[in-house]
């Protein structure tokens, strides 16, 4: 390859945010036509998302939310994107005012986007606007996953959570980042703890609020406390009745591809059916337009519109088979060793599972933060933004 052509394939070239108006239109036609299943049987959520909360979703959606919101909301913030590894990435780059700020990779989740994290771009890039200081301040990357939102999708298997953590930092080099740290949740969680385990160069950090070894091992971890218990019984309830969602995109993203892709309506609902503390925040926004922080109406249909718009939920359902998936390439791969770099995590109540400290003080040996959070969720940066940079401000402040 020559030299221009190297430097063609590595541009970083600018991004702006389009939806045409036929797109906008055929959605507004298709929320106007929705099909509804009869009522559920139970007074919860045990049989799947709620016919109230469907209706009070699909009702909001289509008469009052502003489907020009995901444009101008991601049209205000510097997008780019770079081709990596074959796939196009998109990304959002915001340098703080503080030349020492300290560069950060925040890598989102299923069914989240990026969506999920703007509102903590300010506190993260600015702290002093928002009741922190200024030496905590970051330059901040926020990559969309292969397959979700506007980065392209992979037209070939293996890219699983360590081919992707190895394109973040070949990300953060082409931005000339030679010292930075990561930080992730829900899948995020997976990239981050497979970069902080693959340990590139000028990698010094990362910092997660999902402890993915828990999910990946549960029984290997001490269960001589109560809490250690609770938190064990948790992810048992979990993976018995709440990981629908995810056993069908590990094993059949295709067949739920097909839905996702043809009906808003369906997409949505199974978006919001991924963990019980979340749905009931989400259907109390909607049913009873009682949000639960930054968890509004027009956030949750941010992400949503966003998904339909860029017609990627066969996409993102496909990563988890490359990530979970008992038939996906990576399936065999030897376990790459623990991250020597240090390591925060920081759990919240809201969470699948409360994780105790000695859980994380075994999965990471070099964990030198473990934060308690008083509010927020499984979205986390999504929910309670404020809560959530402060957190990440703590984990990284030695590090600096």
């Amino acid at each position: 390859m020559t030299t221009i052509e190297q430097h063609t394939v590595q541009a970083i070239r600018p991004f702006t945010v389009h939806f045409r108006d036929e797109a906008l239109d055929d959605l507004r036609r298709r929320l106007a036509t929705t099909r509804w299943p009869t009522r559920e049987l139970v007074g919860d959520r045990s049989q799947g998302v709620q016919l109230d909360t469907m209706r009070a979703l699909r009702r909001y959606w289509k008469g009052e939310y502003d489907l020009g919101r995901v444009q101008s909301r991601l049209n205000a913030l510097p997008q780019f994107t770079t081709e990596i590894d074959g796939v196009n990435i998109h990304f959002v780059h915001v340098r703080s005012e503080h030349a020492d700020a300290l560069p950060l990779i925040m890598t989102h989740g299923w069914p989240g986007s990026i969506i999920e994290m703007l509102d903590s771009v300010g506190p993260l890039t600015d702290p002093a606007a928002h009741g922190g200081a200024a030496t905590d301040a970051f330059h901040l990357v926020l990559p969309s996953l292969p397959g979700y939102g506007f980065s392209a999708e992979p037209a070939e298997v293996g890219w699983d959570l360590v081919r992707t953590a190895q394109a973040w930092a070949e990300l953060m080099r082409r931005l000339g980042y030679d010292r930075y740290v990561a930080q992730g949740g829900d899948v995020g969680a997976g990239v981050t703890d497979a970069i902080g385990r693959l340990g590139p160069q000028g990698l010094v950090g990362i910092h997660t609020n999902l402890l993915v070894p828990a999910l990946n091992d549960p029984a290997s971890l001490p269960s001589d406390t109560e809490e250690e218990r609770a938190a064990l019984a948790a992810i048992k309830v979990f993976q018995t009745t709440g990981n629908g969602y995810f056993v069908e995109m590990a094993t059949r993203p295709e067949t739920i591809g097909y839905a996702l892709l043809d009906s808003p309506a369906a997409l949505a609902a199974w978006m919001i059916d991924h963990d019980t503390d979340a749905y009931y925040k989400i259907a109390s926004a909607f049913v009873d337009g009682e949000p639960s922080g930054n968890l509004t109406r027009d956030h949750i249909l941010d992400n949503i519109t966003a998904y339909w718009l860029t017609g990627t939920g066969a996409s993102t359902a496909r990563s988890y088979w490359e990530a979970y998936g008992p038939d996906a390439p990576a399936a065999g791969r030897p376990p790459l060793p623990a991250p020597r770099v240090p390591v925060g995590f920081s759990t919240f109540p809201g969470e699948i599972w409360r994780t105790p400290r000695s859980w994380a003080e075994q999965s990471y040996p070099t964990l030198d933060y473990f934060g308690v959070a008083e509010r927020g969720g499984h979205f986390a940066a999504w929910e309670e933004p404020e809560v959530f940079a402060a957190e990440v401000r703590a984990a990284f402040r030695p590090l600096r």
